[in-house]
């Protein structure tokens, strides 16, 4: 067994539509299906809805942009993990990709992988034990069809990517086709004032967690072909075809439904409700399109599990390398080329969440310690600009501006959340206080 692993390098097996596929794929998940409706809660106004979508745009791309030069310089397995070590040390590195490994990444594996089943049950009808048992088994299902080489992971996620977006265009563009004329939806977008910054705020976090996953694709940085041409590419492009898409998706939920149906759809306050992007389609087709809504959700999802788990244990696997975590992690099967022990792992922690029942609670205190790290990240691109160590193609447009921009929106964005959210900020800080004496540990033995 131990002869099916070796420590060689993982091989270079996406080109750039697989590479692009990795970054809309991922990001486009369940959020823009769903987050609409906490958002209009927040505003109660469809200008300041729009608004938040548009900042929480522009900052997710403002954030890929930063990545998109780390990324061009350090095309390593980890991503931002690999940043944060070149840039700070050891510690603030593994901090982040201890995070990653043991919730981050296989608690977003988790949340697709239930998401997925729950957009089932709205055709099937499953018992809670069932779901539960074949959100499992999708995990396996996808941890297995990644034990196989890069390129194929690759390819499958290209033509679902691809599939995907055809399938959430083109339902987007039917519901503003046949939508009735209706005056009540005509009339309710009038109150254009301030929400307030706390609301604001919170609108903005709902449509980040939608934007979500751009800082994903790095983290597979060794694997990809060209990397100085096709991370940058990949990142910038699919960010802005993921912003369109969600404004274009967004515009058709509120032609659709008054605002009234909106507030009340799928959220926190109202559990059992169907999405706002199902009751749009049922508002401008009908009923019967439910079933088809709901595959095409279910679709989405499983996309987005399958990009998660490809990239996600490419960090357990670059830390492993670094002598920091087991070493098992950090080797590669012999015939694919891949990290297949970091993958197997990977999949047994997400369906260890999967069962506990807990993962969305877990991931929204990831949430915040994500933003924190994305913080660090950017900061560390001044650190290695002013090294000038590596050589690059692609260099951040509007240096230092936009990576202060994103500095400044972030830091009001962790301060926000830390005081209206203050529990949920104190265990996602403690999840990566509880990597210290791990760190420790490692560094004692090694």
């Amino acid at each position: 067994m131990a002869s099916n692993f070796t420590n060689e390098s993982l091989k270079p097996g996406l080109n750039l539509s697989a590479t692009l596929s990795l970054v809309v794929g991922t990001v486009i998940g369940t959020g823009v299906f769903l987050k609409t409706a906490v958002m209009t809660q927040e505003t109660n106004s469809v200008l300041w809805v729009f608004l938040a979508w548009i900042a929480a745009g522009i900052l997710s791309l403002a954030g890929a942009l930063c990545y998109a030069e780390l990324g061009s310089r350090y095309p390593e397995a980890g991503g931002e993990y690999i940043y944060l070590r070149e840039a700070f040390g050891e510690l603030p590195a593994f901090l982040n990709g201890w995070m990653r490994f043991i919730i981050g990444n296989p608690g977003s594996i988790a949340a697709y992988a239930v998401g997925l089943v729950t957009f089932l049950n709205g055709i099937f009808h499953f018992s809670l034990p069932a779901q539960t048992t074949l959100a499992c088994m999708l995990i396996i299902v996808f941890t297995i069809i990644n034990c196989a080489t890069v390129r194929a992971a690759g390819l499958l996620q290209t033509y679902l990517a691809s599939f995907k977006i055809l399938l959430i265009v083109g339902l987007t563009i039917a519901i503003l086709i046949f939508h009735p004329a209706n005056p009540e939806v005509a009339a309710h977008q009038t109150n254009n004032l301030w929400p307030g910054l706390k609301a604001f705020g919170a609108a903005m976090l709902a449509a980040l967690w939608a934007y979500d996953g751009w800082n994903g694709m790095p983290m597979a940085g060794s694997e990809v072909k060209d990397p100085q041409r096709n991370i940058p590419l990949a990142l910038v492009g699919g960010m802005i075809a993921v912003m369109l898409i969600y404004l274009l998706a967004n515009f058709s939920f509120f032609v659709a439904l008054p605002m009234k149906d909106i507030v009340a759809s799928h959220s926190p306050d109202f559990p059992l409700a169907l999405p706002v992007a199902t009751n749009a389609a049922i508002a401008s087709i009908g009923p019967a399109v439910v079933g088809f809504v709901s595959l095409i959700l279910a679709f989405s999802a499983m996309v987005s599990l399958n990009g998660s788990i490809l990239t996600g244990a490419r960090v357990p696997f670059a830390m492993a390398r670094d002598g920091v975590l087991f070493p098992a992690l950090g080797r590669v099967h012999h015939i694919t080329r891949t990290p297949v022990i970091s993958v197997l792992v990977q999949g047994a922690i997400a369906i260890a969440i999967a069962c506990s029942g807990t993962f969305d609670q877990l991931t929204d205190y990831v949430m915040f310690a994500s933003w924190v790290f994305y913080a660090l990240a950017v900061l560390a691109l001044f650190v290695l600009r002013k090294r000038n160590s590596t050589p690059t193609r692609f260099l951040v447009p509007g240096y230092p501006f936009i990576p202060l921009l994103f500095l400044g929106v972030t830091a009001w964005l962790i301060i926000n959340t830390l005081m209206t959210s203050p529990m949920e900020s104190l265990i996602g800080l403690s999840f990566i206080a509880l990597g210290i004496p791990v760190f420790l540990f490692y560094r004692r033995t090694s």
